[in-house]
């Protein structure tokens, strides 16, 4: 991981939780992380990591995830077995 994703990491388990980070910045943190991410369906994204797979949706039209989704990221980490 380098310094790039730690600071994604940082800033998705920041609190108060933001809602500016850019989804292609967590989709490059779970691939450096060592996550399988496939194509679904439409905007869907299937991740697996640490055995555990969750389904997202990429955001549109704007770039940025919202609040709701990166609690999700951040819950899918933990239970991943990832902190920062």
């Amino acid at each position: 991981m380098n310094s790039r994703h730690r600071q994604t990491l940082a800033a998705i388990f920041a609190n108060p939780v933001r809602s500016s980070i850019r989804w292609a910045e967590i989709e490059t943190l779970f691939r450096a992380l060592g996550a399988r991410v496939t194509e679904g369906a439409g905007s869907r994204v299937v991740v697996e990591l640490g055995g555990v797979v969750v389904v997202f949706h990429r955001p549109h039209p704007r770039p940025e995830t919202d609040k709701g989704a990166v609690k999700a990221v951040r819950k899918f980490l933990i239970d991943a077995g990832i902190r920062p």
